[in-house]
C-alpha cells in the first residue's frame, strides 16, 4: 500500500519525536518556503581579505553620488567596504611623532616604543605605525613596521609601550631609530562578553580576564585621595563603587572625572595598606576580583566592544559602545584615504544611537545628562538633537534639540527605526517615541511591560511590525504587544548564554524569504554559534514556522542596498595572518549570502551540509468502514502494528546534485534510531523509486546534502507498506 508522507511546515522541538508525527523536530542550515522545507542559499566571502576583530556593527547605506557602502565596525577597528575594497576609516585618538623611539632585544619579538611623554595608550588597544625612516642593530627593516597596525601588548610605564613581532630579533638589537608616528586608535572594547562573576572566569588570586589596566599619571603618597590620575580611564566602570589596585594597594573610588581623575577615593581597603606609588605603575580594575577561596555570583556582565551604525545623509555616523560618536562624510574629496572625526558638540558616552526620519534629528540613548562629562551618563536618559543639526544640543526656544529620561527598567538596552515611530527598549519594557513638533518634539509611550531586549542588536522592524528577542521569548509589536508562540523555544532558551551572552545576540532580516533570524551563543560557547529563525510569510496563528541551526552569524544586514543580505562572522581561533601581529582575538570574515550553493571562503569552495529530519509516523492499516460494504476505508495507526516498508518513491520540487535519504527505525520511543537505519540512499534526479526490505513500527524520514553543487526543495514522499504482525 503506497502513502503519501505529508510534514506540517517548520520544526516542532516541544515534543517527543514520537509525538511529533506529520511534523519535523530538527534541521540545519534548511528553511520553510510556501511549507515545504528547502536548502539555503550558499555565500561567499567579499574583498580579498579577513577583517581584524569581532564585527559589532554593520549598516548599508547609498549616498548622494550613487556609491553603495558598507560601515563595518569590529571590536578593533572601523571599516568602509565599497567596490570589493575594504578602507580603513577609523577615528585616531592621538598622534606622536617619535624619535629614537624603539628598542629591541636579542632573541626576543618585543619592540618596546619610548614616548617623550605620557601616551594614554592602554594594552589590546590599536596603533598604526607610518612615516618610519630606519632601525640600526636589528634584522627588522622599515618596511616591517611602515604602514603597519599593531595590537599594544603591555604597558611598562606611562610613556612606554611594547608590540610583538612575527619572529624574534636576530640583531644585537636596536638602541636607535629614526622617526616615526604613532596614530593611536580609539578603542572599542573586546571581542567577546564576559560575565563580572563566575567560576572559569577567575584565575587564582581572584583575577578575571580581560579585566582592563592602565598606568599611573604621576606620583602619589600614602595619603593622597584627590589627584589620582589614570593614564586612560576610557575601560574602567564609573557606575558604583568600583576598585583597582596599584602594586600591593587596593583603592575604591566612586567616579571617574573627564580629566582621568578618581573621585570618591578611599585608599587601602580591603585589607591592603595605602602607599606610596610612582608614575608609571600599572593599574588594574579590580571591581570583577574575587576573593581567595570565595565562590563567584553576581550579575554584572563586562560588556564586548560594540558599535551603532547609521547615516545623516551622506555622513555614516558611528557610535562606539559607552563612549565617543563619529562621522565619516562618504561624499567628502578622497573619502575613502579619509577617517572618521568625532562630532563636535555631540555626548562623549552613550549606549546606543540612531538618525530619526524623516524628521533627520540625532538620538542617543544611555547618555550624558552633562555633554561632555562621562561622569553623567544615565543608562536611561535619551538627547537628540536639533533637527537637521547634529552638532546643535542645547534645547532652546528656537530649536527641536531635547531629552526624556526613561522609567521602566534599569538601562536603555536598544532602539530601531520603525513604519512610524522609533521603537526604544531597555531591559524590561518596550517605548515608542514618535515625531510631533514643536514645542515636544518627540511623544514618548510605554507600549509594553515584561519584554524586555535582550541584548543592543536583538531586534528587527519589517512591514510595520518589530520583532525581537526578550530574556523571555520572542515577541512582536505592530500596534500591539504579541508574545510569539515559538515550537523550539525550550531548545533556544535551555541552552543560550544569557548570563555572560546577551549583548552577543542579534538579529537579521532576510525579507527575500520572509525570515528573521536571531544568532546567538550556547550556555557553553562566549561567541555566537547558533541561529533560530522565525518566517512571518509561512506563519499563521494555528502553526508558526520556526527552524533552528548552526549558521553562526555576529552581524546581519538585508539586501534592500547590496541586492542580496551581507553577514559577518566571527572565527575565535589565534590567527596572525594579517597586519595586527600578535592578535589573539580571531578574525571576521564579511559575506554575501544567497548566491551559489557553497561556501566561498579565501578561494576555496566547501559544501554547505543541511539536512532536516521528521518525527515518527506509524503505519495505517486500511479496513472496511464499521462493517459497513461501502468500499469507503479508514485507518488506524498508533504503532498496534508493525510494518514492513518494501520500496519509497522519492519526491524532488527541484533538485541540484545527488540528495540523500535515510529512513530511521525503531519498535519503540526509548530505541535509538542511528541502532536501526534503512539507507542513506543518495538520490538523483532521475531516480524514480528505491527498494528496500525493512520491519518497523515507527519510521521517521532524514534528508540531507553532503557535498558541494548540491541544493534540493522536497516534494511528497510516498512509503510502499503493509502491516506485518503485532510482534
Amino acid at each position: 500500500m503506497l502513502q503519501k508522507i505529508g510534514f506540517q511546515p517548520g520544526i516542532n522541538k516541544q515534543i517527543s519525536d514520537t509525538t511529533a508525527e506529520g511534523q519535523w523536530v530538527d534541521c540545519d542550515n534548511v528553511r520553510f518556503r510556501y511549507g515545504t522545507p528547502e536548502k539555503i542559499g550558499g555565500w561567499k566571502q567579499l574583498g580579498g581579505s579577513n577583517l581584524t576583530g569581532a564585527g559589532r556593527g554593520l549598516h548599508h547605506f547609498v549616498n548622494s553620488l550613487a556609491r553603495k557602502y558598507a560601515i563595518i565596525g569590529t571590536n578593533r577597528i572601523l571599516y568602509a567596504f565599497s567596490g570589493g575594497v575594504y578602507y580603513d576609516i577609523h577615528p585616531i585618538k592621538s598622534t606622536n611623532t617619535l624619535t629614537n623611539a624603539f628598542s629591541t632585544t636579542n632573541g626576543s619579538p618585543t619592540v618596546t616604543i619610548t614616548f617623550s611623554g605620557a601616551h594614554n595608550i592602554s594594552a589590546q588597544d590599536i596603533i598604526l605605525l607610518d612615516n618610519f625612516s630606519a632601525i640600526t642593530n636589528s634584522n627588522f627593516a622599515a618596511a616591517d613596521f611602515n604602514d603597519k597596525k599593531f595590537m599594544v601588548t603591555t604597558v611598562p610605564t606611562s610613556n612606554t609601550i611594547t608590540i610583538t613581532m612575527a619572529s624574534n630579533e636576530s640583531g644585537s638589537g636596536a638602541t636607535t631609530s629614526g622617526g616615526v608616528r604613532v596614530q593611536h586608535y580609539y578603542p572599542v572594547g573586546p571581542a567577546v562578553q564576559a560575565k563580572g562573576f563566575g567560576w572559569s572566569l577567575g584565575a587564582w588570586g581572584g583575577q578575571v580576564a580581560g579585566e582592563p589596566t592602565t598606568t599611573l599619571q604621576n606620583g602619589i603618597n600614602s595619603a593622597v585621595t584627590t589627584g589620582i590620575i589614570l593614564v586612560d580611564a576610557s575601560q574602567f566602570p564609573t557606575a558604583g563603587t568600583n576598585f583597582l589596585k596599584i602594586n600591593d594597594e587596593e583603592i575604591s573610588y566612586t567616579g571617574i572625572a573627564a580629566t582621568n581623575e578618581l573621585t570618591g577615593v578611599t585608599r587601602g581597603v580591603g585589607g591592603t595598606t595605602a602607599a606610596a606609588h610612582n608614575g608609571g605603575d600599572t593599574i588594574t580594575s579590580t571591581t570583577n576580583f574575587i576573593g581567595w577561596g570565595e565562590a563567584a555570583s553576581g550579575d554584572l556582565v563586562l560588556e564586548p566592544g560594540m558599535w551603532s551604525l547609521d547615516n545623516f545623509g551622506d555622513k555614516a555616523i558611528c557610535l562606539i559602545h559607552d563612549s565617543a560618536c563619529f562621522e565619516w562624510n562618504s561624499a567628502a574629496t578622497d573619502a575613502t584615504a579619509n577617517r572618521a572625526t568625532i562630532i563636535t558638540g555631540a555626548p562623549t558616552a552613550s549606549r546606543h544611537m540612531l538618525v530619526s526620519t524623516p524628521d533627520r534629528h540625532l538620538v542617543f540613548f544611555g547618555t550624558e545628562t552633562t555633554i561632555g562629562d562621562v561622569g553623567t551618563q544615565d543608562d536611561m536618559f535619551i538627547r537628540f538633537s536639533d533637527q537637521e543639526d547634529i552638532n546643535t544640543y542645547a534645547p532652546t526656544a528656537v530649536n527641536t534639540a531635547g531629552t526624556q529620561r526613561l522609567a521602566d527598567g534599569s538601562q536603555i538596552r536598544g532602539a530601531i527605526r520603525g513604519r512610524d515611530a522609533i521603537y526604544v527598549w531597555t531591559d524590561t519594557a518596550l517605548f515608542t517615541q514618535r515625531f510631533v513638533g514643536q514645542p515636544f518634539t518627540f511623544a514618548f509611550a510605554q507600549v509594553g511591560t515584561n519584554c524586555g531586549l535582550v541584548g543592543q542588536n536583538a531586534a528587527v522592524e519589517v512591514d510595520g511590525a518589530a520583532y525581537w528577542m526578550s530574556e523571555n521569548g520572542f515577541f512582536r509589536y505592530a500596534g500591539k504587544l504579541e508574545s510569539l508562540p515559538c515550537l523550539v523555544e525550550d531548545h533556544v532558551y535551555d541552552d543560550i548564554n544569557l548570563e555572560s551572552g546577551n549583548q552577543m545576540v542579534s538579529a537579521g532580516l532576510n525579507n527575500l524569504f520572509g525570515e528573521v533570524m536571531w544568532f546567538y551563543p550556547t550556555s557553553s560557547s562566549s561567541v555566537v554559534n547558533r541561529m533560530v529563525a522565525y518566517n512571518y510569510f509561512d506563519s499563521s496563528p494555528q502553526r508558526p514556522v520556526w527552524t533552528n541551526g548552526t549558521l553562526a552569524r555576529t552581524m546581519w544586514q538585508d539586501s534592500a542596498v547590496f541586492g542580496n543580505p551581507h553577514a559577518t562572522e566571527y572565527d575565535a581561533a589565534t590567527d596572525t595572518s594579517f597586519d595586527v601581529v600578535g592578535n589573539t582575538e580571531g578574525r571576521t570574515t564579511y559575506y554575501q549570502h544567497e548566491t551559489g550553493t557553497d561556501q566561498v571562503k579565501g578561494g576555496a569552495t566547501t559544501a554547505i551540509t543541511a539536512n532536516i529530519s521528521s518525527g515518527d509516523f506509524d503505519i495505517t492499516q486500511a479496513r472496511s468502514s464499521q462493517g459497513q460494504q461501502t468500499g469507503v476505508a479508514t485507518f488506524r495507526g498508533d504503532g498496534e502494528f508493525i510494518m514492513k516498508i518494501r520500496r519509497f518513491i522519492p519526491d524532488f520540487i527541484s533538485q541540484t546534485g545527488n540528495t540523500r535519504v535515510t529512513l530511521n527505525l525503531r519498535n519503540y520511543p526509548n530505541d535509538t534510531q542511528s541502532g536501526s537505519a534503512l539507507g542513506p540512499f543518495d538520490i538523483s534526479s532521475s531516480t524514480t523509486k528505491v527498494d528496500t526490505r525493512a520491519r518497523a513500527r515507527a519510521i521517521a524520514l532524514k534528508i540531507e546534502n553532503t557535498s558541494t553543487n548540491q541544493s534540493w526543495k522536497l516534494g511528497t514522499f510516498r512509503l510502499d507498506t503493509q502491516p506485518d504482525g503485532r510482534r
